[in-house]
Parts: C-alpha cells; structure tokens; sequence
C-alpha cells in the first residue's frame, strides 16, 4: 500500500513490519507490568488502587523509554 504525503506530493511507501523481536519485547514489558501490578497488590499487600497507579506509572515509563529509543533510531537513518 502506497500513501502520498499531503505536505509535498510524494508518495510514502510503510515502514517495515515490526519484528518478531520486538513483538517478543512488547510481550514481556505487558507480563511484567501485569506481574508488578499483581506482586504490589497480592504480596505487598498495598491497596488496589495503589497497585494500579505503580503498574500504569512503570507502564507509562516502558512507553517513553520505548519513544526514545525509536525516535534515535530513527533518526540515525
């Protein structure tokens, strides 16, 4: 599938598919968020909703160190 730019024209062809790789990583920052939110809630015994704010806020974290480093990649090509 082929896009054209509104800014100038051109035609802009997608990037590259997400990798197994990075599929994998996605995977296991979701399972350990979850396992965080469960640990907090279950084992800490601290209350639920303390449990949900410390699970969104790492998750919140993750998404940013994620942000970053794409845009650096992406910025090298």
């Amino acid at each position: 599938m082929i896009a054209e730019d509104a800014a100038n024209g051109e035609q802009v062809t997608p990037t590259d598919e997400v990798s197994t790789a990075t599929m994998v990583g996605y995977s296991v920052a979701g399972i350990a968020v979850v396992g965080w939110f469960l640990f907090g809630w279950l084992v800490q015994r601290q209350g639920f909703i303390d449990s949900v704010g410390e699970a969104a806020g790492t998750g919140f974290a993750l998404l940013l160190i994620v942000s970053v480093v794409g845009t650096v990649r992406r910025s090298r090509r």
